[in-house]
């Protein structure tokens, strides 16, 4: 899969979504890291992946490292000052005040205003020298381990060096490509303790803010790097990730440790959202494949979603109602916690990437053409 993905993950149009399929800027990834996102008068209506609240207000980023933010439930935005013009992939409120957004060459952006203004915090650079550096540390620990190890222990060092070699080199070649990988969601606990997940396998968390991050790859168990596509936290506090080849991950303590769970199936997964029932959670991506778990993500069962279209993003009204949008204008609904689903195709068939409640029945959704207005059940309001 090529790296240059969007939240997208596959196609909101006929094929993969890249950078070049979207009109991205035409600027090499070092000048988007110094390139303050321009204010456009159309912003509004360019590619938006994904729309969150702050309180009251509504914050939605997207392509070209365009942020809004609007106060009166959509009627009006505004576009926010950002620093980088990368394509922005997922951005969260944990309180009113505190965001941060996330995207690609691995930037991570915060604002303490509620969105009108963003800095940045982290980006790809200081992402592969961060994983440079733990891997040679981790060599030279294996290596004084050997030298004073047992017959019986060497050979178990031996591979564990072997691994950590490879490592190294992965990291010294990423480092040689530049800040090219992609971070495609996040999440934060409260205002100081939060992860991100990404391309390959990336996954940072910080327990200051964003001021300092820390690479938890290795506290996971994906030898293969497989994209981490989506993270949530469900109701009884688990952690959830869900990406490539079906791959899930559960954590009960904040993401300390992590455990493989079963998967359903082998396709790759989009997005998580909590059902709004106790331990109850959804997974979905390709191909309408939809499952869900009651017991906080150890087992998973097939859903019937009505559709055959890729889910990207859903959203839950806190009373039982739940809609996940997707490819080809798809939007599907339930009011039962998520048991069973009904489709609408909307009229403009365009990909929808992200989507928020608004009033009980009526919500904001964003994607390929911008910001609209649609009823739960995917009636369009504009």
């Amino acid at each position: 899969m090529n790296a240059i993905f969007t939240k997208f993950r596959v196609s909101l149009l006929a094929g993969a979504v890249t950078l070049g399929s979207i009109s991205a800027p035409l600027l090499a990834v070092e000048d988007v890291l110094v390139t303050p996102s321009v204010k456009a008068e159309k912003a509004k209506q360019s590619l938006l992946l994904d729309i969150v609240k702050a309180g009251e207000r509504l914050v939605t980023v997207g392509a070209r490292g365009h942020v809004l933010y609007s106060d009166d439930n959509g009627g009006k935005w505004q576009q926010s000052t950002v620093p980088v013009s990368v394509l922005l992939t997922s951005v969260v409120f944990p309180d009113v005040h505190n965001g941060w957004a996330v995207g690609h060459s691995g930037v991570i952006l915060h604002s303490s205003d509620s969105g009108e203004t963003w800095k940045k915090q982290f980006d790809g650079n200081a992402a592969n020298q961060m994983i440079i550096t733990q891997s040679q540390n981790q060599i030279n620990t294996l290596n004084g381990q050997m030298a004073l190890a047992s017959e019986d222990d060497i050979e178990d060092l031996e591979y564990a060096l072997e691994d950590a070699e490879y490592g190294l080199e992965d990291a010294q070649a990423d480092a040689g490509i530049g800040a090219s990988k992609p971070l495609l969601d996040v999440f934060f606990m409260n205002d100081k303790e939060g992860l991100v997940v990404g391309a390959y396998g990336f996954i940072f968390k910080t327990f200051d803010g964003g001021a300092s991050w820390e690479n938890y790859g290795s506290k996971m168990d994906n030898p293969d790097r497989f994209h981490l596509n989506t993270i949530t936290q469900i109701d009884d506090g688990v952690l959830l990730i869900a990406g490539e080849a079906g791959v899930i991950f559960r954590s009960e303590d904040s993401g300390e440790t992590w455990e493989s769970v079963e998967s359903p199936y082998a396709g790759s997964f989009f997005g998580l959202v909590d059902s709004g029932e106790e331990n109850g959670a959804l997974a979905f991506g390709l191909r309408g494949n939809l499952f869900r778990t009651v017991d906080a993500g150890n087992t998973w069962e097939a859903v019937d979603s009505a559709t055959e279209s890729t889910l990207i993003s859903a959203a839950h009204n806190g009373e039982g109602d739940i809609t996940i949008v997707g490819n080809s204008g798809s939007v599907i609904y339930s009011d039962d916690g998520g048991r069973t689903f009904s489709e609408t195709i909307r009229d403009d068939r365009l990909g929808v990437a992200s989507v928020v409640y608004v009033t009980q029945n009526e919500l904001i959704v964003v994607g390929e053409k911008g910001i609209s207005r649609t009823s739960s059940a995917g009636i369009n309001l504009n």
